[in-house]
């Protein structure tokens, strides 16, 4: 059978191949060049990349060298087409681990090798599927966003039994719920989408929540899970009866499974602030977008600008009369050109049909966010008491992003001072834009308050500094209690203990997945796995069910798992030592939804993907108590 990632054969025209090329990725154009030729001259010639940034696909060639590429790949083009398309020949690992060097223009040291492989998935091969074998294992798995849909997937491979429990009528979770005007993702979507089931059909790089959500609806179509998804129903409890989990619904019904795998995330609950006052116009949270309230010409009130807002705002302004954005502090952000972008025909063409372009495309914005943020995020113990920068790093960090943001704003000192923060790059969740936020923020009925919010009035919302700001409709863009995670669950685990109780304001998990005195329960996107320095959700999400499935498969004939209490502990102390290393930690920044309380953070990893990658490949059954 032919390599899925080889590309479908094809017939176009020398002229229509041409057109195709004028679209894409230079630099992977030459990895499928030699793909298609089994030249491997080609990565020793001067037509190569010259540097990489992230999401910069085209490695800063000139226009000369990218013309000269294209017209040297028509005649590879031509020639392969015209023997048939063959599945091109495997490449040993030398050579790949020369390929990867080649396009992002730097050693890709040899730990990372095997990960990117399997990740590549060259040699077509799913090796984060796990084996099908007879097992007495059942599960519900609570939740069908984008960790629960791959869980359903993974456990059907692996022939265990399962039923979803989905809260929304359709799958997708982030993407089924979060369908405010602008919403897109911040990963570029040909690594932002499941290893095993890459699209081709992206019409943006960074698509929209329709299209998202339709990718999910696709991908669980395809492999047949509705059938065991159980929609528009909730859990509301789970309690460990002694060998079984007995799994309660808002119907009133209680389903009992073996093992129950949490797939509810942490970016799923709004949060709304406690807030005195009554207004009577419209308002609902991002999150609770109401399609029924049209908001041309009224006065609109936005509260929150993060990830959010920065979608919503220059989406809605040009149809509003006005709109006032209340902002606690200023975001860091940084360029992204390609962040409204439509993808091309011809990249589409390259993905579908080119051997091995969009895999190596994967790699190409997936590497300059894997692992390099990490470092970057490291506080410099000499930089420690600096409310602005945290290393050497992080002040160039600092001085181009205040470029970017600057050469927007031009000689509007008061805008400026608004929108350079004030504390560390990276400290809080960074943002992406390509002008269309201060653009929106010059607009003439735009209105940006550097302020919180004290009270809500008739038909208004007074700010902290005591300034009224007139409303029809209040638009809570305030996030999510990524510090409860479970909220509003009730989990009682061995000895009627309560998971979410035991934690309080301190969420941790053995690897992120698992806890003492629960078990066989697990979580995926459970604490400390939010990621902050680059890589995805979904890349992660990979890891923790091949990891769970395998630990499922070892509860066959055996009654329950849990990990070890001193793992457990120990896995907790060394992240918490961790994180106080890394920018998110520090105490210069005023609002961040990082830090609990008492300013810890227990929502992100501050692991390596590739130690993170590592240590869930297999599970050490030495950690867990097993009866």
């Amino acid at each position: 059978m032919r390599n899925p990632h080889a590309g479908e054969p094809f017939t176009t025209s020398d002229d229509e191949i041409a057109v195709a090329l004028e679209d894409v990725s230079i630099p992977t154009l030459l990895l499928s060049m030699v793909h298609m030729s089994g030249d491997e001259r080609i990565l020793d010639g001067p037509l190569r990349p010259q540097g990489l940034f992230l999401n910069e696909v085209q490695g800063y060639m000139s226009e000369e060298d990218k013309a000269a590429v294209r017209a040297q790949a028509v005649e590879i083009i031509k020639d392969y087409r015209d023997r048939g398309c063959p599945e091109p020949a495997p490449v040993g690992p030398a050579l790949l681990k020369k390929m990867m060097a080649f396009l992002v223009c730097q050693e890709v040291p040899d730990e990372y090798v095997p990960m990117m492989l399997e990740e590549m998935e060259l040699d077509g091969r799913d090796d984060r599927a796990v084996e099908a074998r007879s097992t007495d294992v059942d599960v519900v798995v609570i939740g069908l966003g984008m960790s629960g849909l791959l869980a359903a997937i993974r456990l059907q491979e692996a022939g265990i039994g399962y039923t979803v429990v989905e809260k929304n009528a359709g799958v997708g979770g982030t993407w089924w719920e979060n369908s405010y005007p602008g919403a897109r993702v911040d990963v570029g979507n040909h690594f932002y989408c499941y290893s095993f089931e890459p699209s081709d059909h992206w019409t943006e790089f960074f698509a929209q929540q329709p299209e998202l959500q339709a990718y999910f609806q696709g991908v669980m179509d395809k492999h047949d899970v509705a059938k065991n998804v159980r929609f528009s129903t909730e859990v509301t409890a789970a309690t460990w009866a002694g060998d079984r989990w007995d799994v309660v619904l808002d119907t009133g019904e209680v389903l009992r499974a073996k093992a129950v795998i949490s797939a509810v995330g942490q970016l799923n609950r709004p949060y709304v602030p406690d807030v005195p006052g009554d207004f009577d116009g419209s308002q609902f949270h991002t999150s609770r977008w109401d399609h029924e309230v049209d908001v041309t010409g009224k006065r609109v009130v936005m509260v929150g600008a993060g990830a959010t807002g920065f979608q919503l705002a220059p989406t809605i302004a040009p149809q509003v009369e006005h709109l006032t954005v209340i902002q606690r502090t200023a975001q860091w952000m940084f360029p992204n050109p390609n962040y409204h972008e439509q993808v091309g025909p011809g990249v589409r063409w390259a993905l579908r049909h080119l051997p091995f372009y969009g895999r190596w495309y994967r790699f190409l914005i997936f590497w300059p966010g894997c692992d390099t943020g990490l470092e970057a995020a490291r506080i410099d113990p000499s930089f420690a008491d600096n409310p602005t920068v945290v290393s050497e790093v992080n002040e160039f960090t600092r001085q181009m992003f205040t470029d970017w943001i600057v050469s927007q704003v031009g000689d509007d000192e008061e805008l400026r001072a608004k929108v350079v923060p004030s504390y560390p790059p990276t400290a809080k969740r960074t943002l992406q834009d390509n002008g269309s936020w201060l653009t929106c923020l010059t607009r003439d009925n735009v209105e940006l308050v550097r302020a919180g919010v004290d009270r809500l009035e008739s038909g208004a919302v007074v700010d902290t500094d005591g300034n009224r700001h007139e409303a029809d409709v209040l638009v809570w863009a305030t996030g999510f209690r990524v510090n409860e995670p479970l909220f509003p669950l009730t989990i009682t685990g061995r000895d009627g203990r309560d998971l979410r109780a035991e934690w309080g304001d301190r969420p941790a998990a053995y690897l992120g997945m698992t806890s003492p005195g629960f078990p066989n329960f697990f979580m995926m996107y459970g604490p400390g796995t939010n990621l902050a320095s680059g890589g995805s959700l979904i890349f992660h999400s990979e890891c923790e069910i091949r990891y769970i499935v395998q630990c499922l498969q070892a509860l066959d004939g055996r009654t329950s798992m849990e990990p070890r209490q001193d793992k457990h502990d120990e896995w907790y102390a060394r992240c918490q030592a961790e994180l106080k290393t890394l920018v998110w930690s520090t105490p210069h920044v005023e609002h961040n939804f990082y830090r609990n309380a008492d300013g810890d953070v227990h929502c992100l990893s501050p692991w390596r993907l590739v130690d993170f990658w590592t240590w869930t490949r297999t599970p050490d059954l030495s950690d867990f108590v097993i009866q």
